[in-house]
């Protein structure tokens, strides 16, 4: 007898969201949206501001091409980023209602974590 294969996001909760067990599911990537983060940080204000499960949880986002809360605009715009080679920029909030930016760089250098007064 076979053992049972199972989609852990049925068992764990939504792609990118933290798990019952506090485990991150990572989102599916769709390929056409892979894209190198490079160097990953973070400032001062968004290191003090944002939970690490927070960071962590919307990195996965940023990676797999959820760009957050961009307008539909923004969103079309960082598809053809990926694509282009240009920059890129996702919006995301905490649990607590903090907002956050992430930002890789057209040359795919590195990808900053900021709190928008901080831009």
């Amino acid at each position: 007898m076979e053992p049972e294969s199972r989609d852990d996001r049925s068992q764990s909760g939504k792609p990118g969201q933290p798990a019952p067990s506090g485990e991150l599911v990572a989102p599916k990537v769709d390929p056409r949206k892979e894209f190198p983060l490079g160097r990953l940080l973070i400032t001062p204000g968004a290191l003090a501001a944002i939970p690490e499960p927070d960071v962590r949880q919307a990195l996965l986002r940023h990676a797999a091409g959820d760009w957050g809360t961009v307008g539909q605009q923004d969103w079309r715009e960082n598809d053809l980023s990926v694509k282009e080679g240009f920059r890129i920029l996702s919006a995301y909030s905490t649990a607590s209602g903090q907002k956050f930016w992430i930002i890789t760089e057209a040359d795919r250098s590195h990808t900053t974590i900021l709190l928008p007064e901080e831009y």
